[in-house]
């Protein structure tokens, strides 16, 4: 589905990354491990095609990227790790702009129960600039159920997030690889999660 071939990433005389070969299908899981720094956020964007490799190519369904790009868009969730609400906004109303924007399906009852288990329903009709840094990444999180779509792409999502919210979001990755969706997460955390690979910047 998603194959990159030797993509290597140059700034001046640095080398972010070299010669990088991934493979992501249905039901996988690859999680980018390494320190702050490592380069996990230059990959992820340049597997975005948010930047251009030095060297190498992305494939998506067989056809080099740049030439299916549309449909991979339509497939991908990107969470970065900064928010994309709006903080003079409530949480509903981010909400509500999310479903607008991706054409959602999901109801209002999901959407309660979601909040319920994220523990963000006391805060929903709050301005999102109240948050905690946590409840702040739970809501960006909650994105990935609105969207529904194939591929997943995070940048550090379990940062500011306790031991129960993380439990909540390792499920959600187990229920999305059953549906035969694919997950390509970045961490600086020791999170134990299942994946089908590791890669270690």
């Amino acid at each position: 589905m998603l194959l990159t071939k030797n993509i290597s990433l140059f700034r001046a005389d640095k080398i972010i990354f070299e010669n990088i070969n991934l493979s992501i299908g249905s039901g996988k899981i690859l999680g980018l491990k390494g320190k702050n720094g490592s380069g996990k956020t230059s990959l992820i964007k340049t597997i975005l095609c948010i930047l251009e490799p030095t060297s190498g190519s992305i494939f998506w369904k067989g056809k080099n990227i740049e030439k299916n790009l549309y449909d991979f868009y339509n497939n991908v969730t990107y969470i970065a790790d900064k928010t994309s609400s709006l903080k003079q906004l409530t949480i509903n109303e981010n909400i509500k702009i999310w479903k607008n924007i991706f054409l959602s399906k999901i109801n209002n009852d999901q959407i309660e129960k979601i909040l319920q288990t994220l523990k963000l329903d006391s805060y929903k009709n709050k301005k999102t600039n109240i948050l905690s840094l946590g409840e702040t990444k739970k809501l960006e999180l909650l994105r990935l159920i609105i969207e529904n779509k194939k591929i997943w792409i995070l940048d550090e999502p379990f940062t500011n997030l306790d031991s129960e919210a993380i439990d909540v979001i390792k499920q959600t990755f187990e229920d999305h690889c059953k549906k035969e969706g694919s997950i390509i997460f970045s961490s600086h955390q020791n999170v134990q999660i299942n994946t089908t690979e590791d890669l270690l910047l």
